[in-house]
Parts: structure tokens; sequence; C-alpha cells
């Protein structure tokens, strides 16, 4: 049966098949449903309407309900709580029942239970650069075969006749992923290694190529528990920002696809989730159109950019933080042994402008961004310190950590 979300979903209808053929493809005479989505450096952001409010929402399938919004928007009473998890923890936030859901001029079936959680002092516009009003999670394209498709910004919405088990990968462009049984909420898969196995959710709110812990490092001998890296930085998340450093892996295989030694995140906290390892995130999946057949516990992953990840990447080694009350930006450290340390920046240093360009309050991580990029290429920051005005222009170097496993 072709279920209601797909027949629903708001936009431009296609002729295309419309039974699976052997080959994996739909029969002719069926519509796909289609719906445009806008992408930043690192998110993709689609607009919605919920309980009469037109919104635009990051979709991240990492989050495994509907929408999050920022609390300041007014969808009605907020008379419950609900559990809101991320990298480090749960947080306990306020949610009003969602009585409307609407991609573009379509009505989406919604649970009676299904829920806005009101996330208070969400900086999501300024965070992606583009108006942004909250998250819009996996609940909302769960019970359809949905295509992310990156390459055309566009979701592509097919009907369960549409049998991706029957496709055949050539597992050099295209790939045919198991979901495992443990996300129910989630987009679970393996990341292979040498040693071992990895669980890591497909999560396209993950800003980063890829994000796990240190103890799953440990358990798989590739980074000891007890050693301390060379570059700790921040990272921010949900809750605040966390410290954490990035790792040269080992050639590892993601969802099927080999990868050869990609660049991870590293949280340098005990994991919040008992069962996953946590997530793949954005770096990785835009270079795949992505469909997700969540009834058959099964994910196609269509190659289109010929790249698996980026380049390597350089950093000037320094991150700040708004301060409200001087209205600057406030650098909260200095990474040991990177250029910004080397150049004698220290923490509590305002920083006035990058490249010359004055610094308003864009959000976290969108302005720590600006100190990323190509090895070996410059960046010019203007600081002040007690009242004295420096400049400084630093190199940008690696600064991730190399596994102990080749």
């Amino acid at each position: 049966m072709t279920s209601a979300l797909a027949l629903l979903l708001s936009c431009t209808m296609q002729p295309t098949p419309s039974a699976a053929t052997p080959s994996g493809g739909v029969a002719q005479g069926v519509s796909i449903v289609e719906t445009p989505f806008r992408t930043t450096e690192t998110a993709m952001i689609v607009d919605a309407k919920v309980n009469g409010k037109n919104l635009s929402f990051m979709f991240d399938t990492g989050f495994g309900g509907y929408v999050v919004c920022d609390s300041g928007i007014n969808l009605g009473k907020a008379d419950q709580k609900m559990s809101l998890k991320d990298f480090v923890g749960v947080l306990e936030v306020d949610a009003v029942k969602i009585k409307s859901l609407y991609l573009g001029e379509e009505k989406i079936p919604v649970e009676d239970t299904a829920l806005a959680v009101m996330q208070p002092g969400a900086d999501n516009s300024l965070n992606y650069g583009m108006h942004c009003d909250g998250i819009m999670g996996l609940s909302v394209i769960k019970n359809t075969i949905t295509e992310i498709n990156f390459e055309n910004k566009k979701f592509r919405f097919y009907p369960n006749s549409y049998d991706i088990t029957k496709k055949v990968p050539d597992n050099k462009k295209t790939f045919l992923a198991k979901l495992l049984p443990s996300g129910f909420n989630s987009l679970e898969m393996l990341v292979k290694t040498k040693t071992g196995s990895m669980v890591l959710a497909l999560d396209t709110g993950n800003s980063f190529y890829a994000t796990t812990h240190k103890e799953v490092l440990d358990r798989l001998g590739i980074w000891p528990i007890s050693k301390k890296p060379d570059f700790m930085t921040i990272s921010g998340v949900a809750s605040g920002t966390v410290d954490s450093f990035s790792i040269k892996m080992p050639d590892v295989t993601i969802f099927g696809v080999p990868v050869e030694a990609p660049i991870f995140d590293i949280i340098d906290l005990p994991k919040s989730d008992a069962d996953g390892d946590v997530t793949i995130g954005f770096g990785f999946l835009k270079n795949f159109n992505i469909t997700i057949d969540y009834a058959r516990r099964r994910v196609w992953l269509e190659n289109f950019t010929g790249k698996v990840k980026d380049e390597e990447p350089g950093d000037a080694g320094v991150r700040c933080a708004w301060d409200a009350k001087s209205k600057y930006w406030r650098v909260v450290q200095a990474v040991n042994k990177g250029p910004a340390a080397e150049a004698g920046i220290k923490v509590g240093d305002n920083l006035l402008a990058i490249d010359g360009v004055e610094q308003g309050n864009m959000g976290f991580e969108r302005l720590n961004n600006q100190f990323k990029g190509r090895i070996d290429s410059e960046v010019q920051l203007t600081l002040s310190r007690k009242g004295d005005l420096y400049k400084a222009t630093l190199k940008r170097k690696p600064l991730f950590n190399l596994s102990q496993l080749k």
C-alpha cells in the first residue's frame, strides 16, 4: 500500500514508475512527490508550517521526533515535558502538542502523541547563516521511502512499492546498507575498522564528518583512553560546548563505503547512549543521494560527487565565544601547540576582526569555522588585550591527532 505520507507531501509531481522492477526501479505510471530544501556549508534547511506557523527547520535525521522549535515561537500551550539528547547528555524541555504539520501546502499526518519540543536559547539562524526556527526530525519521513537528494537539493518521496532491496549496488558508486535493529528512532549502521565495528547513526544534523567518543576508540585499539591528545579543542553541541579533539583514523568502511584515513571528531566525555557510538555527519553525507527505506531496514547510497571526504583541514587553533555584555567575541581557547598559541594569543583577548572584517554575533559555529581552512593558508586576526590593539597573521596547520593504528 502506498503510504499516506508519500501521497500528501507537497510539491512537484513527476511521472515515474508504479511498481518495483527487478532492478529496483519503479514501473511507469506512479508519481514521485518532491519538495526542495536549501543547504548551507554544514546543514540542510526545509520550509514547513506547524500549528499554523510558517517556519524553517534544519533537517536532522539524528533527531527521532518531529520538530524542535525555539521557545520564543508560540505554537500553543507548553503543557508537557520531553527529553532532548545530544552528544553529551539529556536535557528536559517543554513540549507542545502538534495539531497540524505541513510541508509546503500539503498536510502531513502526525500521530496523536506528536510533540514540538521547545528549546530555549537556540541561535539557529545565527549558526546556519540562514533563517531557521528549529530542527525537523526523522519522524516526518519515517513512514515513507524517502530520498535525500543532495545533488539537486530536494526530497523525493516514493510509493511503498519501490523496493530498494532489489537494487544491485556496484560498491564503487552505489551502495546498499542495512539498518541495525538497535535504531528504533534513528538510522544506525555499521562503520568497520581493522579491529572491529562502531554503531554510528546517519545524522544530517551533525555538521562534522563523523563524531564518536574516546572510549569507543579505546575499545577498538585506535586511541587509548588514558592518552592525552596533542591538540584539544572545544565543539558546540545542543547543551553548550564540550572538550573534543580530531583524529586521523585508519582506513574505515562507512555504511559499506570504503574511506581512506578520514578525520573524525572525538568527544572527550563518556558516552551518553549505551547502544550507539554517535554519528556520521554532513561532511560525509553531502557527497551522496541517500534513499531511506525504514520499513525494509535498508539505505541506498549513490555517490555523485566522486568524493567521500574533503581534503585534510587546517586550523588556526583559536576558539571564541560571544560576550553579550561587551558585545565582542572573546578568546576562550588558544589550542596548545597551535598557531594562535604560538603567536601569543591568550584566553580573554577580544577578537575584533577576521581578515579585516569586523565580526558581529553570528553564532558559535559560524564564527569559529572561519579559523579553519586549507593547510598553510593564512588568516589575519585583529584583537585587543586590556585596551591595546594588536594583529596576528596565523598560518593554518593540521591540528588533528594521528591514530596509533596504520
